[in-house]
């Protein structure tokens, strides 16, 4: 009996032992928890603050980039058809844009991106034509304006002079969801305001290509053509003179 009952109180000790390591446990977790929290919020409040600082800064070179844009734009005007090319040479750009396309890309003026003044909530993109027979517009524009977790689209609706609308392919009627490849216009891009498949892609896509890559250095897509020249003009002479270095080895012998 006696050894019985010390049995039974050691156990009961122990039991309690292992309670009382448990609830250490417990609250040392709490505890290094509640001060990981603590970090992480101090955390935020500096990305925070750095975004305020980063945007800060984006507004001020964006004021400081203006007047160097339209200078460029200036000179890009006494350069024939500047943006057709850029547009035609550009990988992702020159596929969606088609023959009568190419006709109006003629009559481009200049383009212009442009921010809102705040930076974050949204920017344009105008195309500025001269006078043409295919539309009454001499301003096409698009603009992504952004609210909450949406992208609000609005996009200038083509004026067409008579029966050009139709041979761009704005009133064709579409089988299914798709219009055949040879029909597809760069110019419907404009009356499409929300996000949803279209050339291929969508409408934010074709925007962000225009916007992070074309408007930024157009000049690189413009002088892609002249690049491959140079090119090839560097591997004849290289394959001249491989010949004449062989001649002359012949010569020798």
């Amino acid at each position: 009996m006696v050894i019985a009952e010390r049995a039974k109180k050691s156990k009961v000790a122990v039991d309690q032992q292992d309670s009382s390591s448990d609830d250490h446990i417990d609250a040392h977790l709490v505890l290094s928890i509640e001060k990981l929290q603590d970090l992480q919020d101090q955390l935020e409040k500096v990305n925070e603050e750095a975004s305020d600082k980063v945007l800060e800064v984006e507004q001020k070179y964006n004021e400081i980039r203006r007047p160097v844009y339209v200078r460029r734009s200036e000179i890009i005007k006494s350069i024939p058809d500047f943006w057709l090319t850029a547009f035609l040479s550009h990988p992702a750009l020159g596929d969606i844009v088609n023959e009568e396309d190419k006709k109006i890309f003629k009559y481009l003026d200049s383009l212009d991106v442009e921010d809102f003044k705040d930076v974050k909530s949204g920017y344009s993109i105008t195309f500025n034509f001269k006078p043409n027979p295919y539309f009454e517009d001499t301003k096409l524009t698009k603009t992504f304006t952004f609210c909450d977790d949406e992208t609000k689209i609005t996009g200038t609706s083509i004026k067409w002079k008579e029966g050009m609308g139709s041979v761009n392919g704005v009133n064709h009627k579409k089988k299914g969801n798709k219009r055949p490849p040879s029909e597809e216009s760069f110019f419907i891009w404009f009356n499409e305001t929300k996000p949803k498949n279209i050339l291929q892609g969508l409408p934010d896509q074709v925007a962000e290509i225009i916007k992070e890559d074309l408007w930024s250095n157009p000049l690189k897509y413009f002088n892609t053509e002249e690049d491959e020249e140079d090119s090839d003009a560097d591997e004849d002479d290289y394959e001249d003179n491989t010949d004449d270095e062989d001649d002359e080895e012949e010569d020798d012998l």
